[in-house]
């Protein structure tokens, strides 16, 4: 298994998660463009073309502490003198809570947009020598005359309203201004209700824009040229989310602090004011007791890394510090996953992963940022390179680029892919002498796993975790289509062999892709498991004595789904896995479709796939994998390599 793969269980998060990024004004981006985000998002694309512009606008957005907006922000040659950066959010609270007794919904305030979803915009004032700020939630509101501004009104307002309204008020609490305001709106017939910009910078407004706050993602950017100095560095901002991770689990008791010191200090400072009424009591009834700023816990502790000699490691390479970091992911990742009581959610936002990584560490750190997609954390990456940019699922691509002058981000489908291709000059490694294509990153692991095992026994099948004659595209299964039809691999002028599951249908999706790559006459073939899928022929002891629990099966059950049932039922506390959701039960059985792949699939012998293969279905793929590039080299002794 390698030391960056980690094993833990799953749960469903509970999170408010970024859908979109919305800019306007913002350096390159003049126009508003409107970005998709994942759970893992990649922005891909040329130098200064504007990747790093996106994670900025988010730190600035959530954070601006790196990075602040100044007026060199605002795009060139633009009219207008405002920046607009906004977020749309999905996933959100089920109630905000004003105070302790009026709770409200997004929905019922009308603070939602058309989707569905929250949409807050920071628009930024440049005009002014000193750039000012002003929230926005752009909501389908009403816009009625007397119904557009209630969230603005203060208790004795909405009152006044709801009497001049003539609205029935004996079922309404007019203590809340929820209920008020929910009375008023109910009142009218036609509420005439319009998308449009609501200042969420007054009164019950602000309190719920205050609350949300609270729910945001905390957002975490790790720029590529950051400087190191103690306080500032790759492995500073980890070991400060540390801290912020630290405190957020006993946030409870953090409160409770808190009120507590309020409620001395108001004490003592009533009891001052009724002392100062004896001296003077016309000033005494000018004065109350009121704090200034909330406590920020997380200025009071601070952590850094030392290693040999009490040196801080950010004075060490780049390479290492980058590593720290990727550590920092991983560990993170596995607490997340342990800990279900966490409610916020993580977007790591990391720019050009792959600076001063090995090219085994950058697949090593990407499949990373998979596991920490898996909960409740978003990664967005930056990358230029081409050999990083292979690795990246087909659907996590952004695809940035200028037409017409204007930047343009696409998101990733195949024809995407193709431009990308071309865009970055993506070669093949003039080693590569077959071009392995298959579903999914699960089947790459499966098929290096077990080429090693076969290649222990016969030498002549390459072992293909490490054999660099030949390269793995993941096609995925809802482009594969036309990855096959549209031949877009043709270019590298290399046989493909291609590896697809038999899955359950009959007759199987993909014969007719298999029978397309088959009638190729430039030595491409493809082939069908004779099981349902790869995971068939895993051994059923394996499985047992790494994932600890006890499974039987045909070849055409589904494996991964009996394996996460299986554990998922040794939890004695876990409901019936026929409780679970759709999206549970799918989301469990991709994690124990990983295990399977990767944990099981590393233990496994050769005499155990011969049990479970006995008609040699994937040992007889590797053969012909070999006798191909060995067809190819002795055709061409001239550009034989060495391993």
């Amino acid at each position: 298994m390698s030391p960056f793969s980690f094993h833990v269980p799953i749960f469903i998060p509970n999170f408010m998660k970024l859908k979109r990024v919305i800019l306007k004004n913002f350096r390159p981006y003049k126009n508003e463009t409107r970005i998709d985000v994942s759970n893992f998002t990649a922005f891909v694309g040329k130098n200064d073309i504007g990747k790093s512009c996106v994670l900025e606008a988010l730190e600035i957005f959530f954070n601006e502490q790196l990075i602040k907006l100044d007026a060199h922000d605002l795009s060139k040659g633009v009219a207008s003198k405002e920046v607009t950066i906004g977020c749309v959010f999905t996933d959100l609270p089920i109630e905000v809570i004003l105070d302790k007794n009026a709770h409200t919904t997004l929905s019922t305030e009308y603070l939602l947009n058309q989707n569905g979803d929250l949409e807050i915009h920071k628009i930024y004032n440049c005009a002014l020598q000193k750039i000012t700020s002003s929230v926005f939630a752009n909501a389908n509101h009403p816009s009625e005359d007397q119904m557009q501004d209630l969230l603005n009104l203060k208790n004795d307002e909405l009152k006044e309203k709801l009497t001049a309204l003539s609205v029935p008020d004996t079922a309404v609490d007019k203590r809340y201004n929820p209920a008020l305001r929910k009375a008023i709106w109910d009142s009218s017939s036609d509420l005439k209700l319009q998308e449009k910009l609501i200042s969420l910078d007054k009164e019950d407004a602000k309190k719920i824009w205050t609350e949300l706050e609270k729910r945001m993602p905390t957002f975490a950017l790790f720029q590529s040229d950051r400087p190191s100095n103690d306080e500032d560095s790759e492995v500073q901002d980890p070991m400060k989310l540390a801290v912020q991770a630290a405190l957020a689990e006993i946030r409870p008791q953090l409160d409770e602090i808190k009120n507590k010191v309020k409620e001395k200090t108001t004490e003592l400072a009533n009891r001052t004011l009724i002392k100062l009424q004896d001296l003077d009591p016309a000033l005494a009834s000018q004065l109350s007791p009121h704090f200034r700023t909330e406590p920020k816990w997380d200025q009071i502790f601070k952590m850094m890394l030392t290693g040999d000699d009490d040196i801080p490691v950010n004075k060490r390479g780049s390479g290492v510090r980058r590593l720290i970091l990727l550590s920092f992911f991983r560990a993170e990742a596995e607490r997340r996953r342990e800990d279900s009581g966490i409610s916020n959610g993580l977007i790591y936002a990391i720019e050009e992963p792959e600076t001063s990584q090995h090219p085994d560490y950058q697949r090593m750190i990407v499949q990373a940022f998979m596991d920490l997609t898996e909960n409740d954390c978003q990664v967005m990456i930056t990358t230029h390179n081409p050999a990083l940019a292979g690795l990246i699922p087909t659907e996590s691509v952004r695809y940035v680029h200028k037409t017409n002058g204007d930047v343009e981000v696409q998101v990733g489908n195949a024809e995407v892919i193709e431009q990308v291709i071309n865009d970055l000059g993506v070669l093949p490694d003039n080693r590569v002498r077959v071009i392995v294509c298959v579903e999914g990153p699960n089947d790459i692991i499966f098929l290096k796993h077990l080429s090693r095992v076969c290649h222990m026994h016969n030498d002549a099948i390459p072992d293909l975790s490490s054999d660099r004659r030949v390269a793995f595209v993941p096609m995925g299964g809802a482009n594969l289509q036309q990855w096959v039809d549209e031949q877009y691999l043709k270019g590298f002028n290399r046989p493909e062999a291609h590896f697809y599951d038999r899955d359950s249908e009959t007759p199987p999706k993909y014969q007719q892709f298999v029978n397309d790559v088959n009638a190729r006459t430039d030595g491409s073939y493809a082939v069908l498991t004779g099981k349902r899928e790869a995971e068939n022929y895993l051994h059923s002891q394996v499985i047992q004595s790494e994932m600890n629990v006890e499974v039987s099966f045909t070849d055409s059950d589904s494996v991964p789904r009996l394996v996460a049932q299986k554990v998922h039922e040794i939890d004695s506390a876990a409901q019936p896995w026929t409780n679970l959701t759709e999206v549970e039960q799918k989301a469990k059985t991709n994690r124990a479709k990983r295990r399977l792949n990767d944990l099981v699939a590393s233990k496994m012998s050769y005499e155990q796939l011969t049990e479970c293969d006995p008609n040699k279905d994937i040992e007889n793929f590797f053969v012909k994998i070999g006798k191909t590039i060995a067809s190819i080299e002795q055709a061409n002794p001239r550009q034989n390599i060495i391993q």
